[in-house]
């Protein structure tokens, strides 16, 4: 009997977890990535020997990504080297004051009574708290949402009591922390879903929660080798892995996908599974006719996450003294955050994250010179913002002159190597639908069973992994949707997914460096 032939389309995070999965199950897997490197988001740029993450640089809760490793027989630590991060990362507040955040607790007490003796005791509270909400939390966000009868789940009506859909998170965190700083230093991980603390349900502190309780890594290489290293396992395990492989179209028999187009190509598939770009892939690819549900005037009304200004910058020297991570935080937030999601425009005063990977992972530089990689959180592509030459230089120069707050002013004249993505770089050579870099944004409105399913409703044999789809966005739980996805795609393919468990805190446990 011939194999069953699953397509999947895009050589993202979420698009390598499932072929590796898949071809493990006994699936013939072609994977098409249009890019001539696979990790789309999660992949770098290459420049006269310095090395760039393109997107995600924190990596995090990797017990998620170690239990597929081990589920296909191998062992991420052995595959991807990582060093866990102490300090997690700094964070410098525009109203004056910083915290080191590390995970020994002792002293983060020390850094948070230094900052606010007030807040004494305040994180323990917090911790205990959150690790009860995660362990209720978790079975929801390693299961599928199909219709709205998922909500009468045991697991879910036991979570409930931890939802508060009348909180966000910024409220959350207040009721732990008395200084306003705080608040915003245990919340501000809200950004790794496009969205600003105030209007992010409360349910996402425990973002913050996972960082302190299972760490913040660097894979060696960047996260950008996760990806690498995944796209040539699936080559070993027999996945036909192709760059350079942008699918122009869809052929369809009723509403099932039978054969994918790459140029003049087509591919016949028994399945699809799509990790490009929810909404980007359904608008370009899917004849709107065939959507009943996620019709393009539909997808235009949803909301969308913020997008990111990026600077990647080779630099002469180093910042020994500055950490690996660093996050500053505008000095009026309310407003940076109100300029970003509501008014449409660029801030002028910006919150903003600088890695300085090369103190941790000399690789990712030539000898005595490092890799610098600036964000500013800024809105999707929207009329009120042109990204033409002149705005480009411009926002530039303003991102390069407020680096001085965290003691980067000398910066400018230490550039050798430079490259820039705006959001406009984002929807036109990522393929990211409005440049939104982290998707449908994450309201409650937007999650669980509002979010485009696993098994795609509008579709027959098509189903979703990635951001666009349940749980949602950030490495961790786009890796969890590629085993949702799979735990229904094999059965409906004749296939096991037996072998495809979840995340056990006995077997599972987080990932040490030894490096």
């Amino acid at each position: 009997m011939a194999k069953r032939h699953v397509v999947v389309i895009g050589a993202g995070p979420g698009g390598l977890a499932t072929a590796m999965q898949l071809a493990h199950a006994g699936a013939e897997v072609t994977l098409l990535e249009a890019q001539n490197r696979v990790g789309g988001r999660c992949s770098a740029i290459e420049s006269q020997g310095f090395r760039f993450d393109v997107g995600p640089t924190f990596f995090l809760y990797p017990r998620i990504l170690q239990e597929i490793f081990r589920s296909v027989g191998l062992d991420l630590r052995q595959e991807v080297p990582m060093r866990r991060l102490d300090p997690q990362y700094r964070i410098t507040f525009g109203e004056g004051g910083k915290i080191d955040a590390t995970p020994q607790m002792d002293k983060m007490e020390k850094e948070i009574c230094a900052l606010s003796p007030q807040d004494a005791g305040s994180l323990k509270r917090y911790l205990d708290n959150n690790r009860i909400k995660l362990e209720k939390f978790r079975p929801i966000l390693e299961a599928p949402f199909n219709s709205i009868f998922d909500y009468l789940r045991p697991s879910l009506l036991a979570a409930a009591a931890y939802v508060k859909p009348w909180k966000t998170l910024g409220d959350e965190l207040q009721s732990y922390f008395k200084d306003p700083r705080l608040a915003i230093a245990f919340s501000f991980q809200s950004k790794y879903l496009g969205m600003s603390p105030f209007r992010c349900p409360s349910l996402f502190s425990i973002l913050s929660f996972l960082e302190y309780e299972h760490g913040v890594f660097h894979p060696m290489g960047g996260c950008a080798r996760v990806s690498e290293r995944m796209g040539e396992l699936c080559r070993s395990m027999g996945v036909n892995l192709r760059l350079d492989s942008r699918v122009t179209g869809l052929e369809f028999s009723g509403r099932k996908v039978t054969a994918v187009k790459v140029g003049n190509e087509k591919i016949p598939t028994d399945a699809l599974v799509i990790n490009a770009d929810f909404s980007q892939a359904m608008t370009q690819l899917v004849p709107d006719a065939l959507r009943r549900k996620w019709t393009d005037k539909k997808i235009e009304k949803k909301k969308f996450s913020c997008s990111t200004f990026m600077l990647y910058l080779g630099i002469d020297g180093k910042y020994e003294d500055l950490p690996h991570h660093n996050i500053h935080i505008s000095k009026d937030y309310q407003r940076n955050l109100r300029q970003i999601e509501q008014d449409f425009e660029l801030p002028d005063d910006p919150s903003f994250y600088v890695q300085n990977a090369s103190i941790t992972d000399p690789s990712l530089a030539p000898e005595g010179q490092s890799a610098m990689y600036i964000l500013v959180p800024v809105p999707h592509m929207h009329p009120n913002v042109k990204w033409d030459e002149s705005q480009r230089t411009a926002y530039r120069n303003l991102t390069l002159d407020k680096l001085s707050a965290i003691g980067l002013g000398d910066l400018r004249n230490r550039i050798r190597v430079e490259h820039m993505i705006t959001p406009a770089d984002w929807n036109s050579t990522y393929d990211v639908y409005r440049g939104a870099t982290f998707n449908l944004a994450h309201g409650l409105d937007q999650m669980l069973h509002r979010r485009p399913h696993n098994r795609f409703e509008d579709l027959d044999g098509v189903y979703l992994v990635g951001g666009g789809t349940h749980p949602g966005s950030g490495l961790p739980v786009i890796y969890e949707s590629t085993r949702i996805t799979c735990k229904q795609l094999l059965p409906a393919l004749g296939l096991s997914a037996e072998f495809i468990s979840a995340c056990q805190p006995s077997t599972a446990q987080p990932i040490l460096a030894s490096i």
